[in-house]
């Protein structure tokens, strides 16, 4: 163990690795209900090259290998499992390139994404990314690993369909470029070349560490607006989705329903952002969208809620804090969700299976929707908070979790970044000819079986 622990100061210095138990305990566990398990060892790379020397290190010694981001995943996907040496990510933070013209950036894996946000304000103010509603120390690599959606996916999709390539080290050492990059010196496109990203987007660090990440930035407009439409049958959401999304006018669209504060019980509140760059544009948008609605607030079925200044702030921020300031309403620092990726018309029944779910495991809740695409599918986030303190508060949000996690395949859904439980679930359903090839890619990149193993295991 001190010859490891030697190997890896001799790779990053003293002072970036760590056996210490204090810090072994806080790397062993996350915000959420997964038990933790601590790592053997923590060091932090500030190079490609040094992430390639533990790498061949730990293949050499047979040593688990658990990348992490900013430890902000919640479902316990950077928890060492079986011990081993965590990865803390976060010294690779630089912002390597903005493109202005093809709009896109190159970033080490461990930049923040309050840090990129502010970087492009402060340097390419015409230019924006899209923005998790995360904590800002939440990094780029580790959302695109995810499959992580923010306040651009109602136009563009998933962060993973954002990513024009890749640079990552592979279990074997050798340092592998996907992309435009990896036969040009320019970081624009995945296309026309074999897609070989997606090996290492929603793996979970299983086939490689992602080191550097070229990201699609967007056209920064001058306005910004929020319209709230309030409604209190959950059946009418779907539809009015489709109608908000066809004007093909809105930034971002979410859903929110929550039984606190007293005022958002029993509604459901699709939030619509808007953006212009003058009023008239502004105008004609809010025009558009109130007319797509109309039907509605004819039948008295539905209304646009009027905002107070300090409200209305609350709802442009991006990020919005109002989410990490929920996900403490219990006090005790625990908070996880179930994000059910699942197609718009579902929305129903998701609704009603999660208020039956929380009344019976005793637990309170929220559902934060988020629209994907024009809707071509949403993210449905049963939110579960929980008192860390409180022994049975866990056990209530973890038999929520698990309930929720069966509910949405029932649906035909698929739960976002699942705990390793979850992730047996969903193999379970997988068509076997999927679930062997999932086997044979990983056996094939990771054959000594050291990347954050007891992940996506079939």
């Amino acid at each position: 163990m001190d010859n490891i622990l030697q190997s890896l100061a001799a790779i990053v210095g003293e002072q970036y690795v760590s056996n210490r138990q204090e810090e072994l305990y806080l790397y062993a566990r996350d915000q959420g209900t997964m038990d933790p398990h601590p790592p053997d060892y923590v060091v932090l790379p500030g190079t490609v090259e040094e992430v390639r020397e533990i790498v061949l290190l730990a293949g050499r010694e047979g040593i688990p290998l658990v990348p992490m981001g900013g430890g902000l995943v919640l479902s316990g996907l950077t928890i060492p499992l079986r011990g081993g040496i965590v990865l803390d990510m976060k010294r690779m933070n630089k912002i390597i390139e903005v493109n202005p013209v093809s709009r896109y950036a190159v970033v080490e894996a461990g930049v923040a994404q309050g840090q990129l946000q502010s970087y492009l304000e402060r340097h390419h103010p015409r230019l924006r990314h899209s923005i998790p509603d995360a904590p800002p120390m939440a990094t780029v690599g580790g959302n695109v690993a995810i499959h992580g959606s923010g306040h651009l996916s109602q136009a563009y999709g998933f962060h993973s369909d954002m990513v024009n390539g890749l640079e990552v080290v592979l279990p074997s050492g050798e340092i592998c470029h996907t992309g435009s990059c990896s036969a040009s010196p320019y970081w624009f496109a995945r296309s026309p070349l074999p897609d070989l990203t997606g090996l290492f987007l929603g793996w979970f660090g299983t086939t490689g560490i992602i080191t550097k990440v070229a990201l699609k930035l967007y056209p920064k407009k001058k306005m910004k607006d929020v319209l709230m439409f309030v409604t209190e049958n959950p059946d009418y959401v779907p539809d009015v989705i489709y109608r908000v999304t066809e004007t093909e006018m809105a930034e971002d669209v979410l859903v929110l329903s929550a039984p606190k504060p007293d005022w958002m019980a029993g509604f459901q509140i699709t939030s619509v952002a808007l953006t212009a760059d003058s009023q008239l544009e502004m105008d004609f948008k809010r025009k558009m969208m109130r007319q797509a609605l109309a039907g509605y607030i004819d039948d008295r079925e539905g209304g646009f809620m009027f905002l107070a200044p300090n409200l209305k702030k609350n709802f442009l921020e991006t990020p919005q804090r109002s989410v990490a300031r929920y996900a403490d309403v219990n006090k005790g620092g625990g908070f996880e969700y179930v994000g059910a990726i699942m197609p718009v018309e579902k929305f129903p029944q998701a609704y009603r299976s999660g208020v039956e779910i929380a009344g019976k495991c005793g637990t309170t809740y929220s559902f934060i929707v988020r629209i994907i695409g024009r809707a071509h599918c949403m993210m449905f986030a049963f939110a579960y908070p929980f008192n860390r303190a409180d022994k049975e508060d866990v056990q209530r949000a973890q038999k929520a979790l698990h309930e929720t996690n069966a509910a949405v395949l029932d649906m035909g859904g698929i739960p976002w970044k699942a705990e390793v439980p979850a992730q047996r679930m969903i193999i379970e359903k997988m068509d076997p000819s999927a679930r062997q090839l999932i086997g044979r890619v990983k056996a094939m990149l990771d054959p000594r079986g050291i990347m954050n193993p007891g992940n996506w295991e079939v």
